[in-house]
């Protein structure tokens, strides 16, 4: 068993022989230029200009008035260009393929954010960039496809299995792994085998590094908690991994509860029924079914609907360093317009799972404490759907 990537036995590199070449190409650049003071320095100037960091810790004070406990603040990844948190790892990963001399990049994409940031990448340094995307979230995020496609992309639905994220991966995994020597694939989340887990982090480690500069000019002290949704699990990742090693900050991974506890019905890796297996080239939490099947994950966000979780995520769960919990769909759709009301701030549906979870926290914590929440996106490529599931049709 390869030992290469392992966050405790979570990780490593279960994929075809047709593979490696391509990966262990990866692993010796990002060796080579992750300390690299000249990429480093390129990839802090485009987060700066380009992408809009650092982005603001936000002092939510009518929703810390709402519930009149713990300060709430809110990471505000939605301002960065293209609306969330993913330009951050594909501006890194593309600034390391450019490097490597490729020049098309391929992606997957669930909700689409992740295509677009992808997409935006590829138009910035003149490469082609082809977006696999499940037929089911084609459907359901029609904004982000058509922006993909402004952007010069070209998106490829798929249609097998469910028709969402995971089916994607697949395909996008099989196109790469036919085209290696051109191609460079922008895993999007810290999921996948060895090196991406570790790449994708150390792009939106970010995110935990200003939290930490920040609280101290904003809230002169670190926060008592950070809380963050986690479907695949990168912008958690991002907001957990510089706190890795403070154990008295709660650091609160939130799943996708979904429409029910049934298999199918939820994406409860971590906090519901998963067990470890092999998804995607790594040995993480994932829901199966007895045979080791995989069991479609469901949520009404299509960025949460994903089977399996990022092994560091798995490591940190069985190490305690994080807990993980769940809600809703409704639950979610309730935070969505709460923050729109209280805040006039419209969140992605992904981290309204995160801000629907301070109904449960809020009650615990006291008004010397401070919350954390990574906003990791915003949602106008929501709305659509938000309105049809409150029996409206705006289209």
């Amino acid at each position: 068993m390869n030992t290469k990537g392992r966050f405790g036995k979570f990780g490593g590199q279960y994929v075809p022989e047709i593979v490696m070449p391509a990966l262990n190409e990866l692993e010796e650049n990002y060796a080579k230029y992750k300390d690299d003071p000249d990429f480093q320095n390129e990839f802090r100037t485009y987060l700066r200009e380009y992408a809009g960091r650092p982005t603001n810790l936000y002092y939510a004070k009518e929703l810390t008035e709402h519930y009149g406990k713990a300060r709430i603040f809110l990471k505000r990844e939605d301002l960065l260009h293209t609306g969330a948190h993913k330009i951050n790892n594909a501006l890194g990963q593309a600034l390391l393929a450019k490097r490597m001399g490729k020049k098309r990049i391929v992606a997957e994409t669930g909700a689409g954010q992740h295509g677009v940031a992808s997409a935006t990448v590829a138009a910035l340094f003149g490469m082609e960039c082809h977006v696999f995307m499940g037929a089911v979230d084609v459907e359901r995020q029609k904004l982000n496809v058509f922006r993909m496609k402004l952007l010069g992309a070209k998106v490829i639905p798929v249609s097998s299995g469910t028709g969402t994220l995971k089916d994607a991966t697949s395909e996008a995994i099989r196109y790469w792994a036919t085209n290696i020597t051109d191609t460079h694939y922008i895993i999007g989340s810290a999921v996948g085998p060895h090196p991406y887990p570790t790449i994708v982090r150390d792009f939106q480690k970010v995110i935990s590094e200003e939290i930490r500069e920040q609280s101290k000019e904003k809230i002169g002290k670190l926060p008592d908690y950070v809380v963050a949704c986690v479907g695949g699990g990168s912008n958690a990742i991002g907001t957990f991994y510089d706190f890795r090693n403070d154990k008295d900050i709660v650091k609160i991974g939130v799943e996708a509860g979904g429409r029910g506890e049934a298999p199918g019905e939820n994406a409860k890796t971590l906090s519901g029924t998963g067990e470890p297996g092999i998804l995607h080239g790594a040995y993480s939490y994932l829901l199966q079914d007895p045979d080791g099947q995989v069991v479609e994950a469901y949520s009404i966000s299509a960025g949460l609907d994903y089977p399996g979780v990022g092994p560091e995520h798995s490591f940190f769960r069985d190490t305690g360093i994080a807990k993980y919990v769940s809600v809703t769909d409704q639950q979610a759709l309730d935070a969505f317009q709460r923050l729109s009301e209280i805040e006039g701030i419209i969140p992605a549906m992904e981290s309204s799972h995160a801000l629907a979870y301070l109904e449960t926290l809020m009650p615990e914590t006291t008004k010397d404490q401070s919350v954390v929440v990574c906003l990791s996106g915003r949602g106008d490529k929501d709305v659509a759907m938000v309105a049809k599931a409150l029996g409206q049709n705006i289209e």
